[in-house]
């Protein structure tokens, strides 16, 4: 492996979908293509990104969109990232066996080798994210993952994971100098403009504050346009290990190309050294559902 570089340009590629899972594929490698050529070196692409996010009702139908790890889609993207030499974060529907299929991601190096794959830990099931009806949760044997590439430690976690701090935490304690949140989350149609605004700023608070107690950068990719009634409103952005956003996508579709310096982490660790601090020997009672 080459000698990892101190600046890393993260791509962020916020779009919509459309309803046919190859023209969304091959417009997407368009995407990554451009940013690409704006300096980009790791880019993670949307929650599903292939797909329209379809877990807004239940439909049989959808499962034919899974595909396994080795599909095409992953075949098409190695091929990209080594005629790129970028690093490519890639979440789709993963067919893993007869009736088994996960909410997952790809992470392929820069030399177009897969890394190997992620399995979102954390289902919702909620009006108009019905995703436990499609999808296994990830496994303790999978588990929670961090991978070396050519620019970097990428850890990736998938939208409803990024509520949960057990999740960055275990991540960051693995060595992730980014952590990935591919996501898709929007305004459902019941929901007022108060509730879009207290809604979007707790889902940049939450994932800010990972950044500040991991010490790591933090990148969120969320999917634009309306979708089964769902208004998904992008702002995807990226922070800083001191919490600060570094930058911000707008609601349209969009390519964040930011520049993240990796001699941040160990000065932002010396000044908060939270995992210093971490008293290991009194947490037993997190793994409790409830501590009555």
């Amino acid at each position: 492996m080459e000698n990892k570089k101190t600046c890393v340009k993260l791509g962020l590629i916020q779009t919509h979908a459309e309803k046919n899972p190859k023209d969304n594929l091959y417009r997407q490698m368009g995407l990554i293509r451009e940013a690409a050529k704006q300096g980009a070196q790791v880019i993670c692409l949307q929650e599903l990104f292939n797909t329209i996010y379809f877990c807004t009702e239940y439909n049989d139908k959808f499962f034919n969109w899974a595909e396994p790890i080795d599909g095409e889609l992953t075949s098409s993207l190695s091929g990209l990232a080594k005629e790129l030499a970028v690093v490519l974060v890639a979440p789709f529907f993963e067919k893993r066996a007869t009736g088994i299929y996960h909410n997952s991601l790809v992470v392929i190096d820069a030399d177009g080798s897969l890394l190997g794959s992620y399995r979102k830990m954390h289902i919702p099931d909620d009006p108009g994210f019905y995703e436990k009806y499609y999808f296994t949760p990830g496994d303790k044997e999978s588990g929670f993952k961090v991978f070396e590439t050519r620019f970097g430690k990428v850890g990736t976690l998938i939208c409803w994971d990024q509520w949960y701090p057990e999740a960055a935490r275990i991540t960051a304690l693995k060595g992730a100098e980014f952590i990935f949140y591919p996501t898709a989350i929007g305004t459902l149609a019941s929901e007022s403009k108060k509730d879009k605004k207290e809604f979007r700023e707790a889902w940049e608070t939450i994932q800010r504050s990972h950044a500040i107690a991991n010490g790591c950068f933090v990148a969120s990719v969320n999917r634009v346009g309306k979708e089964s009634g769902t208004q998904f409103w992008g702002s995807s952005f990226v922070s800083g290990p001191f919490g600060q956003v570094l930058a911000k996508a707008g609601e349209k579709e969009e390519i964040l190309v930011v520049e993240c310096d990796l001699n941040d982490l160990e000065k932002q660790r010396q000044t908060w050294p939270f995992f210093r601090d971490r008293r290991i020997d009194v947490y037993d009672d997190i793994k409790k559902r409830i501590i009555d």
